[in-house]
């Protein structure tokens, strides 16, 4: 039968506690050493000072100077260590001849333990073993009025002493030592509680998987791939999205301090989910998508997916273009087919002066299907999408006009562009009108070649941009129109990224006048193809 292994944040709490009992019970052990030899120093120091307390009596040297052991010195001894608790007193000649002793029937007898070091004018402390058992000794040489080393007295307190004190003071440690057990133990469990929150309950061999496919997922998709944590750092970041926004970002980056798209910073800050949200990058349009991540209600951050539309915008501004054009012209045969009606019926009922008019105001419409040569507009791009704003502006109650000085007779070599800028002008400026306070609507646009560049000018009827946010109509998801829910505010950021990859702009000139809105203005260099025109040179 297979055991489950024990969890790791589990294994980690035993470790714990395995490393706090190995390590308390060698302190307990050290402690006791201490406390042992602590303990032995000071009976030693305690023996010691008895032993010079009963030499610095007088009375005793003079004793022991008559040669006669037991009598007074016994008495004087024997109520010494009654008094201070000690094992023996014992008092001693330079013979080592004892004079006292606690077993009257050693008394006359040599001393158990060597007085060469004592006799010698020395003080000793030591442990050592005799005739009433191990004893912490202290020495002290016995002197005369003279200074002359006439014997010694030593003074032993019992080791059992010391044993019992040493026992008496262990369990007070352990109290302790278990104390400190418990504090470490409640330390680990929560360190090991913390540690099954971070990882999520995952294990080692959990998050290394998920580590392998994170490194798989985030490095093999051809998508940027973004992920910040709550509190605002970078946690993941594939090469994809650094080449797509064009900033250096790293993981523990904090992505406040990331030179991001504005739009995509008020995803980041706002932690809401996107899809498809356009936003414009440098010279890319990106498609967003964020999903905010959570585990049991936990929230870990979130991601975000930049897949770059560059490409896709394009085809989709050639299929625009491409429409717009087509719809011109459908609408435009159905339109010439009632005016030639209408000119048959002028005609047939007479009326050649009516009909003669009517032709005149059609040739006058600078959008009408006239002769190439004569058109102020030849390129069918421009044509077509002026003449499909014209219908849909139309459809809106308001009216697109072109300006009387507008002119351009040689093609476009970069329609796509133009088109894009242009639509994108004439329809915040049909919006404008739309919805401001004069009435008639109407929007007017200028168009003029001068070499190889296009001059654009359009102007509304609106009530015109506030001063206020003048320098802000250009930014990335700036808008001044009310919320629809549909994708906004990147009409005038892409048609400038546009005009500037043509070393052009757009300005705007004016925010409003007395009898006009706002007056947006761009120019395009190199989209005019210069074609050779015939001259009067060389003619008589």
């Amino acid at each position: 039968m297979l055991h489950r292994p024990l969890r790791f944040a589990t294994q980690a709490l035993l470790l714990q506690v395995g490393v706090l009992l190995l390590v308390g019970s060698a302190g307990l052990i050290l402690m006791g050493f201490l406390l042992h030899d602590n303990l032995t120093d000071q009976y030693e120091q305690r023996a010691l000072a008895i032993a010079r307390a009963v030499a610095a009596d007088p009375d005793v040297a003079r004793a022991v100077t008559v040669g006669k052991p037991g009598g007074e010195l016994q008495v004087r001894a024997e109520a010494v260590r009654l008094r201070t608790g000690a094992l023996f007193v014992v008092i001693a000649d330079v013979r080592g001849i004892r004079y006292s002793h606690p077993n009257p029937s050693n008394i006359g007898k040599p001393v158990s333990t060597d007085p060469s070091e004592a006799l010698a004018g020395r003080e000793i402390i030591s442990v050592e073993r005799g005739t009433l058992g191990l004893s912490a000794r202290g020495k002290v040489p016995l002197r005369d009025d003279r200074g002359g080393v006439v014997g010694q007295v030593s003074v032993g307190l019992s080791a059992n002493e010391v044993n019992e004190r040493l026992w008496a003071l262990l369990p007070t440690a352990a109290v302790l030592l278990g104390l400190a057990l418990l504090v470490g133990a409640a330390g680990a469990a929560l360190l090991a509680r913390r540690l099954r929150r971070q990882t999520l309950g995952l294990e080692p061999t959990d998050l290394a998987d998920l580590l392998r496919e994170q490194e798989a997922v985030v490095h093999g998709v051809q998508d940027g791939v973004l992920a910040v944590d709550p509190a605002g750092r970078i946690t993941a970041c594939n090469e994809t999205a650094c080449r797509l926004l064009g900033v250096p970002l790293a993981p523990r980056d904090w992505v406040g301090n990331a030179l991001l798209p504005e739009r995509l910073r008020d995803v980041v800050e706002s932690h809401r989910p996107v899809r498809g949200l356009l936003v414009l990058a440098g010279d890319r349009v990106l498609a967003v998508t964020s999903h905010p991540v959570d585990r049991d209600g936990r929230d870990l951050g979130l991601v975000i997916t930049l897949r770059d539309r560059t490409d896709l915008d394009e085809l989709g501004r050639e299929l625009d273009a491409v429409r717009a054009l087509s719809d011109a012209l459908r609408a435009q045969s159905h339109e010439y087919t009632n005016r030639l009606h209408t000119i048959a019926g002028l005609l047939q009922i007479g009326h050649a002066d009516e009909a003669s008019s009517y032709l005149c105001e059609l040739t006058a419409d600078p959008l009408a299907t006239e002769n190439r040569a004569t058109a102020r507009l030849t390129d069918p791009y421009l044509r077509g999408l002026l003449a499909a704003k014209t219908a849909a502006a139309s459809e809106r109650g308001v009216r697109l006009a072109l300006a009387a000085d507008a002119e351009l007779r040689d093609p476009l070599t970069a329609p796509l562009d133009v088109v894009t800028v242009v639509g994108n002008l004439v329809d915040n400026a049909v919006e404008a009108a739309r919805s401001g306070q004069r009435r008639p609507a109407w929007v007017e646009i200028s168009v003029a070649g001068a070499g190889d560049s296009l001059h654009i000018a359009v102007t509304d009827s609106g009530d015109g941009v506030p001063e206020t946010v003048r320098d802000r109509v250009f930014d990335d998801g700036f808008t001044t129109s009310a919320d629809t829910g549909r994708p906004h505010g990147i009409g005038l950021a892409l048609a400038r990224q546009v005009a500037r990859s043509h070393g052009g702009d757009i300005e705007l000139l004016r925010t409003a006048g007395t009898d006009h809105g706002a007056v947006f203005a761009s120019h395009l260099n190199g989209v005019v193809e210069i074609s050779a025109r015939p001259t009067l040179e060389g003619i008589p």
